[in-house]
C-alpha cells in the first residue's frame, strides 16, 4: 500500500478544524501529522481534540518539520500569498482556500514560484469533487437540457459581526471574495472558457466598507451567467443550468453536508409552468472535503496533474476583479 501523505495545517480556523482535518482523516492517503497557530496554546488544544501527532507555535516551525510533505492553508485570503510562497520555498505541496490570492498579480507569483519548486498547488473550491457536480456535468455533456444557455445562482448569508474576517476589508473580506467566487467557478467550468464581457452592482456597507451584495452577469459566448452573492441576506444556496431544451438545479451547491444525500432536479416538456416534466436525480452522501484531499494526495504520491490546474485560480481571479471594476465604475 502507497503510504500516505503526511499533511500540516496551518492555522486553527473554523473550517479546518470542524470540516476539512476530521474529512481528511478519513481518507486512506492522507495523515495529518501537524498543526500550527501563532498561539502554541490554541495548537496544542486543537491537536489533542483531533488526535494530531504534532503541534507548532508558529507556522514556520511546521514548514521547517521534514517530515511534512503538503499543508493545507485556511488562513485569512491576505495571508494565502505569504505562506504558499513559505511553503513552496520550504519544498511543501500547498492545497489553499479561496480566493487563492488577494489579487491576480499575486496568485501569478504563487503559482510561478510553486512550479519553480516543483511542488503542486491547488485552489480549495472543495465542490467541484462532490458526486452532485460530477452527475451535473455528466447530464449537461449528455445533452439532458439541450444546449446550456444561462446559469443563474445565488450564494448568501447573514452575518454582521465587526470581528469577523468576512467583513474586515484589508483581510480580503466581503461577499465576492468570499462567496461570489463561487458562481463565478461554476461558470467558468461549466462554459469552460472564460467571459468575454462583465457588468456588475456593488453595494458595500458603510462601516465595514467590505460588499455586502454584489449582482453580476458573464457573457461567455452565447451564453450568460448572472448572480447574487451577500453577507447580509437571508443565507441560501442555489445554481440554475438553464438550457435549450431542459433545465438543471443544483439544490445544495457549495455547502453540501457530508452525511446526507442530495439532489438533482431536471426539468423539461410537461406542461410549464403548471405541471413541467420532472426527473429527480439522487445523489448519495459524500464529504467533498474527504474526496479533495484524497484526489490531491493521487496526485502527489502519483505525480499527476491535480484535479484542477493551478491557473485556473489565476482566471477566477482575474474574473473577481473585473466584476469589482465593472461594479464600481
Amino acid at each position: 500500500m502507497t503510504e500516505p501523505v503526511r499533511w500540516g495545517v496551518l492555522g486553527v480556523a473554523a473550517i479546518a478544524t470542524k470540516k476539512v482535518i476530521p474529512a481528511m482523516q478519513q481518507a486512506q492517503n492522507c495523515v495529518i501529522h501537524g498543526i500550527a497557530s501563532r498561539d502554541g496554546d490554541r495548537a496544542a488544544e486543537a491537536a489533542a481534540q483531533l488526535g494530531i501527532p504534532r503541534h507548532y507555535g508558529s507556522y514556520q516551525a511546521l514548514l521547517d518539520d521534514p517530515e511534512i510533505e503538503a499543508v493545507y492553508i485556511p488562513l485569512p485570503n491576505n495571508l494565502h500569498a505569504e505562506w504558499t510562497l513559505r511553503a513552496a520555498a520550504a519544498g511543501k505541496h500547498v492545497l489553499c482556500e479561496k480566493p487563492l490570492a488577494m489579487s491576480s498579480e499575486e496568485a501569478v507569483k504563487m503559482v510561478t514560484a510553486c512550479a519553480d519548486a516543483g511542488v503542486m498547488l491547488m485552489e480549495a473550491f472543495m465542490y467541484r469533487h462532490h458526486p452532485s457536480w460530477v452527475r451535473a456535468r455528466e447530464l449537461v455533456a449528455e445533452g439532458r437540457i439541450g444546449e446550456l444557455k444561462a446559469i443563474q445562482g445565488i450564494f448568501a448569508y447573514n452575518n454582521t459581526d465587526p470581528a469577523n474576517i468576512r467583513n474586515v476589508v484589508e483581510l480580503g473580506g466581503g461577499a465576492l471574495m468570499d462567496i461570489g467566487c463561487y458562481p463565478i467557478n461554476v461558470a467558468r467550468m461549466m462554459f469552460g472558457g472564460e467571459p468575454s464581457d462583465v457588468q456588475a452592482a456593488i453595494h458595500r456597507d458603510p462601516v465595514f466598507q467590505t460588499d455586502v451584495l454584489t449582482s453580476a452577469v458573464l457573457t461567455f459566448g452565447s451564453g450568460q451567467t448572472s448572480f447574487v452573492c451577500s453577507t447580509q441576506l437571508e443565507p441560501d444556496q442555489r445554481i440554475h443550468l438553464l438550457g435549450s431544451e431542459g433545465r438543471l438545479l443544483v439544490e445544495v451547491p457549495f455547502n453540501i453536508p457530508p452525511d446526507q444525500p442530495t439532489r438533482l432536479i431536471h426539468t423539461a416538456g410537461g406542461n410549464p409552468p403548471m405541471s413541467p416534466g420532472i426527473e429527480v436525480f439522487h445523489v448519495p452522501a459524500a464529504d467533498q472535503y474527504r474526496i479533495q484531499g484524497e484526489l490531491f494526495a493521487t496526485s502527489i504520491r502519483e505525480g499527476v496533474p491535480q484535479p484542477t490546474p493551478p491557473e485556473d485560480a489565476i482566471a477566477n481571479m482575474r474574473v473577481i476583479e473585473q466584476v469589482f471594476a465593472a461594479g464600481e465604475r
